[in-house]
């Protein structure tokens, strides 16, 4: 197994290096080991995927360190740590995620300036930026390469695009290493907000323009593409797919779809991304 230190560096590379890479969103160990052994070269954590696999309409900080340690056990690519607002709002205590998450191994992680009331979702410009910087300095005081997203969610929640650029830049102005923000959907607008900032860009295709591809992702300057918890939502699809052809119909003709048990197995057997597995159905 590769130390932290090297997932560090090696994560840090793939964010200087030309192009645009894909960065998925795996639930739990099995998605993380299919992840890994299809060749994909980190994984991030999904709080989203993870309250559905709870049954929960939220999680605790708790549970999602809880998650990135298990992912980060399953496989040995860097992983970076979905942390939403931090599980806090002072800005000290939210910054306390990035060291338990680092704690539980993680080589990067994000915090966001939705609230998670939503009532009033996003902080306050301030807030949101002090937030920001008692991140980043968490995060330089590790003993290795630590990579901070700052996320800007207020494009979710009825805010304009000039307040987000206004936080990106912000936020990258405070140290963050890579910035975020969800709701930004067709490639012009992706343009305008990649032009707006220096430091990499990730987009999450959750709420995206689904043609897009990633070579034009690439050429439009975006540098992480990851996709939140939309692979745990389609998962989902699939699972309601099956259960209400038995209830509805009492019929079983998902079971065609199955994947194979002989290339599932071997995947979880190996678990490795160096390992040469063919998991499609």
């Amino acid at each position: 197994m590769r130390s932290q230190l090297d997932k560090a560096k090696s994560f840090r590379a793939l964010h200087e290096r030309p192009g645009a890479f894909i960065i998925p969103n795996p639930w739990e160990a099995g998605t993380a080991k299919l992840l890994a052994v299809m060749g994909f070269e980190a994984l991030a954590t999904t709080s989203l995927g993870l309250a559905n696999m709870l049954g929960s309409a939220k999680v605790s900080r708790d549970a999602i360190i809880e998650n990135c340690r298990v992912i980060v056990g399953a496989t040995d690519l860097p992983v970076n740590a979905d942390l939403e607002n931090g599980g806090a709002d002072d800005p000290k205590w939210a910054a306390e995620a990035i060291r338990l998450a680092a704690e539980a191994g993680c080589v990067g992680g994000s915090i966001e300036d939705f609230t998670g009331d939503p009532k009033n979702p996003i902080y306050d410009f301030a807030l949101a930026v002090e937030r920001v910087h008692a991140a980043v300095e968490v995060a330089r005081s590790l003993p290795f390469p630590f990579t901070l997203t700052a996320r800007a969610e207020n494009l979710l929640y009825g805010r304009d695009l000039d307040d987000a650029i206004r936080r990106l830049q912000a936020f990258e102005a405070a140290g963050a290493d890579v910035l975020y923000s969800p709701g930004v959907h067709d490639l012009a607008t992706i343009k305008t907000v990649v032009a707006s900032v220096k430091k990499p860009f990730n987009l999450v295709m959750g709420f995206a323009d689904p043609t897009l591809t990633v070579d034009q992702l690439s050429a439009a300057g975006v540098k992480r593409i990851s996709v939140g918890g939309a692979m745990a939502r389609v998962a989902l699809a699939a699972f309601l797919k099956c259960a209400r052809e038995m209830k509805d119909q009492g019929a079983f003709t998902y079971v065609r779809e199955m994947a194979p048990m002989k290339e599932v197995r071997g995947a979880f057997a190996a678990g490795h991304p160096s390992a040469s597995v063919n998991v499609t159905a």
